[in-house]
């Protein structure tokens, strides 16, 4: 207990001081996080609100397989990307592998299914409202979508934030294709297990702090999205 309580103490100096490598740590998992959701955005946001008003034979099928793909196995994205970018695969040419482009591209993967289905929900209600409107205007596909994803858009930052809760915390994907190497590919899930590993419980601990923290802010801003969502619908 004693050991513990040390760790705790040790963790939370680190935190309050600003040590070098944890901040450098966090620094560079919001950079992969944060890159890796916006480019998951630009793809699921109009993917989702497509899926939601565009009606086409194998629609259903296509609904359930981006349902099925929210629980992909992080290991095995991490597996597939590894292959494709290693010096053997197709992409083995750019160099990418075991670096934070790697990591990102992996992420983005993971989290864009989320989203996607996340903005098909939301935007399937929205266009039950919208529809005979916008028919009876005569609106294109894309004015449609354009309409959709503007008054939806508390809807949007509530699965930009979902997505972002699931990258920050991601580590079995990252860890493959990005190798955890110091100062280059080390983030914040990575660098806790390999900490862990090492027995240096205090680092391991203050980085968990700064995850719990973030997954916390993302939690507290969906709650709070949602909660003024329904307010306003009242």
């Amino acid at each position: 207990m004693n050991d513990i309580w040390a760790g705790l103490q040790a963790a939370f100096w680190l935190v309050v001081s600003f040590d070098a490598d944890l901040v450098d740590i966090t620094l560079r998992s919001l950079q992969v996080s944060l890159s890796a959701l916006i480019i998951a955005c630009v793809i699921a946001f109009p993917f989702g609100t497509w899926l939601a008003i565009r009606r086409f034979r194998f629609r259903r099928a296509t609904i359930a397989t981006l349902n099925a793909l929210m629980g992909l196995p992080p290991v095995v994205v991490g597996l597939i990307v590894y292959l494709l970018l290693s010096r053997s695969g197709p992409f083995g040419v750019l160099g990418l592998l075991f670096t934070p482009t790697a990591m990102i591209i992996a992420q983005v993967i993971i989290i864009t299914p989320l989203i996607a289905s996340l903005m098909h929900q939301a935007m399937r209600e929205l266009w039950a409202e919208y529809h005979d409107l916008l028919i009876s205007l005569n609106t294109s596909k894309r004015q449609r979508i354009a309409t959709l994803l503007w008054d939806g858009r508390r809807a949007l930052l509530t699965g930009a934030l979902a997505g972002f809760g699931r990258a920050i915390g991601e580590v079995g994907a990252i860890m493959i294709v990005g190798g955890n190497i110091d100062q280059a590919t080390r983030v914040l899930t990575t660098a806790i297990a390999l900490e862990t590993g090492k027995g240096d419980f205090a680092l391991a601990l203050g980085l968990g702090f700064v995850l719990i923290a973030l997954a916390l802010l993302v939690n507290f801003a969906i709650h709070a999205l949602s909660r003024t969502e329904s307010e306003g619908r009242w």
